[in-house]
Protein backbone atom coordinates (compact mmCIF):
# COMPACT_ATOMS: atom_id res chain seq x y z
CA UNK A 1 0.00 0.00 0.00
CA UNK A 2 2.61 2.40 0.58
CA UNK A 3 4.52 1.72 -2.88
CA UNK A 4 0.85 2.39 -4.87
CA UNK A 5 0.40 5.65 -2.38
CA UNK A 6 3.95 6.86 -3.72
CA UNK A 7 3.43 6.10 -7.59
CA UNK A 8 -0.22 7.36 -6.85
CA UNK A 9 0.96 10.50 -5.66
CA UNK A 10 4.28 11.13 -7.90
CA UNK A 11 1.16 10.59 -10.99
CA UNK A 12 -0.97 13.10 -9.03
CA UNK A 13 1.86 15.42 -9.66
CA UNK A 14 3.23 15.09 -13.12
CA UNK A 15 -0.28 15.05 -14.44
CA UNK A 16 -1.98 17.47 -12.34
CA UNK A 17 -4.67 15.56 -11.01
CA UNK A 18 -5.97 16.28 -7.81
CA UNK A 19 -7.88 13.31 -6.97
CA UNK A 20 -4.75 10.92 -7.31
CA UNK A 21 -2.74 13.19 -5.15
CA UNK A 22 -4.77 13.22 -2.80
CA UNK A 23 -6.20 9.11 -3.20
CA UNK A 24 -2.29 8.65 -2.86
CA UNK A 25 -1.74 11.04 0.33
CA UNK A 26 -4.32 8.61 2.01
CA UNK A 27 -3.52 5.21 0.57
CA UNK A 28 0.06 6.43 2.41
CA UNK A 29 -0.99 7.17 5.42
CA UNK A 30 -3.51 3.97 5.87
CA UNK A 31 -0.22 1.51 4.67
CA UNK A 32 1.83 3.17 7.34
CA UNK A 33 -0.32 2.93 10.45
CA UNK A 34 -0.45 -0.77 8.80
CA UNK A 35 2.91 -1.36 8.44
CA UNK A 36 3.62 -0.05 12.03
CA UNK A 37 0.80 -1.53 13.54
CA UNK A 38 2.00 -5.10 12.01
CA UNK A 39 5.39 -3.95 13.16
CA UNK A 40 4.57 -3.26 16.63
CA UNK A 41 2.83 -7.42 16.76
CA UNK A 42 -0.84 -5.67 16.43
CA UNK A 43 -2.92 -8.26 14.21
CA UNK A 44 -4.97 -6.14 12.14
CA UNK A 45 -7.41 -8.20 9.85
CA UNK A 46 -6.03 -11.48 10.72
CA UNK A 47 -2.87 -10.76 9.45
CA UNK A 48 0.47 -10.05 11.78
CA UNK A 49 2.88 -8.58 9.08
CA UNK A 50 1.87 -6.02 6.24
CA UNK A 51 5.01 -6.03 3.68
Amino acid sequence: MIVLGIILLILGFLFKISILWTIGIIILVIGAILWLLGYLGHAVGGRRHYY
